[in-house]
C-alpha cells in the first residue's frame, strides 16, 4: 500500500513539502538547543517541566483517544464507526510519535533516553510510561495496517487481530492513566496530588481526542469528498458532549474541595491561574479566562441536539479543543510548579525558541499523520467510500 504516497495532486506534494521546510527551519532551532542547552528555554530550577512535557501530556491524551472509536465498533458492534476507525488509529500513531519526540526534545542530552531501557527501574512510572506508550504505538501500526489491508481486498481480517484489538482498548486506558500517575504521584505538587487526576485525564482525553478527529474528519472530507457517514459523525459528536460534560464536571469538583477545605496549598495553584499573584495578573491568567469562556460556549452549542447537528458543530469543536489545550497544555504545568514547594513564585513563559521546537514536532506528527491518511483515503476511494 505504500504506493498510494506516490500518487496525489499537486497541493497534497506542496503540503508536504510545507511540512518538510517547518520541520527543517524547527530543527536548526534543536540544533541551537543542543549546543546550548535547555537555557534556551524558559525553564529553571524551579520549574523544571514546560511547554514541551505539556504537548507531550495532551497528545498522549490524542492517542488515547482513538478507543471512542475502537470501543463502540468491536464491543458493541456499531458498524457505523467502520469507515472512520482507521482515522482515528493512524490518528493515534502520529500522537504516539509526538509524544516521543517531546520527550526527546525534553531532554537535555537525548542520549539519556536510553538509560531507561539499559538501566531499567520497575519502580519508576516514567519507565511503565515508556513501556505503555511503545506497546500502543506498535498495537495501533500493526491494527491499523492489517485492517486496512484487509479492507482494501473486501475480506475479513484474519483473526489473530481481534485480541489485538481488545487489547488495545485496554491499553488505551493505560497509557494516560500512567500518565496521569507521573503526575499524582509527585509529593509537594498540590495542584497534581489529586485523587481524579487520571479520571480527568481520560475524560478530558476522551472529548477533545475525537473533536480533532472530527475536524479533520470535515477538512477531509471538504477536500476529497470522503464521507463518514451522518450517523456515524452524530454518534461521536454525542461521545464527545458527554466526556466535555464529565470533564468540566471534574474540574468543578477540584475547585469545590480546594475552597471548601480552606487548604492553602491547593488553593493557592488555582488563585495563581486565574486571579495572578498580589493583584498581577499572570500572563496564563487570560489563556485561563478565555479556557473557561470558550469550554462553556462549546457546551452551550453542543447540549443542543439542532444546534449540535447544524452548521456551528465545527465551531464548537474548534472551541472545546482550545479550552481543553490550554487547560492541559498549559495550565496543568504552570499550576503545578506555581507556587513551589517553599510557596514562592517562580513566573514560567515559554520562549520563543522553546516554542519553534514545539512546532517543529507537531510538523513531524502532521507529515506522519498526512501519509498514513494519504494511504487510507486512496483505499477507501477504491472500496467507493467516497460521496458523488
Amino acid at each position: 500500500m505504500l504506493e498510494k504516497l506516490l500518487t496525489g495532486s499537486k497541493t497534497y506534494y506542496m503540503w508536504l513539502l510545507f511540512l518538510l521546510a517547518v520541520i527543517a527551519g524547527c530543527g536548526l532551532v534543536y540544533w541551537v538547543q543542543l549546543q546550548e542547552g535547555l537555557g534556551i528555554t524558559g525553564m529553571n530550577r524551579d520549574v523544571s517541566w514546560g511547554l514541551y512535557i505539556s504537548q507531550f501530556t495532551y497528545f498522549v491524551g490524542v492517542a488515547a483517544s482513538a478507543v471512542m472509536l475502537v470501543l463502540p465498533a468491536y464491543f458493541h458492534h456499531y458498524k457505523k464507526f467502520k469507515r472512520m476507525i482507521i482515522f482515528g488509529e493512524f490518528m493515534a500513531v502520529a500522537a504516539v510519535v509526538m509524544c516521543a519526540l517531546f520527550i526527546v526534545v525534553d531532554l537535555g542530552q537525548p542520549q539519556r533516553m536510553l538509560n531507561v531501557m539499559l538501566h531499567p527501574t520497575p519502580n519508576s512510572v516514567m519507565f511503565y510510561d515508556m513501556m505503555v506508550l511503545i506497546g500502543y504505538l506498535g498495537l495501533n501500526i500493526v491494527i491499523g495496517w492489517v485492517t486496512l489491508e484487509a479492507e482494501r481486498h473486501e475480506i475479513d481480517p484474519p483473526k489473530w487481530i481481534k485480541p489485538l484489538i481488545y487489547i488495545s482498548i485496554l491499553w488505551a486506558f493505560s497509557i494516560h492513566t500512567v500518565t496521569a500517575f507521573l503526575y499524582a504521584g509527585v509529593p509537594g505538587r498540590h495542584y497534581w496530588l489529586t485523587a481524579i487526576m487520571a479520571a480527568r485525564f481520560l475524560s478530558s482525553a476522551f472529548c477533545s481526542g475525537p473533536a480533532i478527529l472530527l475536524l479533520l474528519i470535515f477538512l477531509v472530507r471538504r477536500l476529497t469528498g470522503f464521507d463518514p457517514g451522518r450517523d456515524a459523525i452524530k454518534t461521536l459528536t454525542t461521545i464527545i458532549l458527554y466526556a466535555m460534560c464529565i470533564n468540566v464536571f471534574f474540574y468543578l469538583l477540584e475547585i469545590f474541595t480546594a475552597f471548601y477545605s480552606q487548604i492553602p496549598g491547593h488553593m493557592e495553584p488555582m488563585l495563581f491561574l486565574f486571579f495572578g499573584h498580589h493583584g498581577h495578573l499572570a500572563w496564563v491568567s487570560y489563556w485561563m479566562w478565555a479556557a473557561v469562556i470558550m469550554a462553556f460556549a462549546s457546551l452551550a452549542i453542543l447540549i443542543p441536539p439542532q444546534w449540535r447537528t447544524g452548521p456551528l458543530l465545527p465551531l464548537a469543536l474548534i472551541l472545546l479543543v482550545a479550552a481543553s489545550w490550554i487547560d492541559k497544555g498549559l495550565g496543568l504545568l504552570i499550576g503545578g510548579f506555581t507556587p513551589n514547594m517553599y510557596e514562592a513564585i517562580t513566573p514560567y513563559a515559554p520562549t520563543c525558541m522553546e516554542i519553534a521546537v514545539a512546532l517543529g514536532v507537531y510538523a513531524v506528527g502532521a507529515l506522519v499523520l498526512s501519509l498514513l491518511w494519504k494511504i487510507a483515503l486512496s483505499i477507501k476511494k477504491e472500496v467507493g467510500h467516497f460521496s458523488d
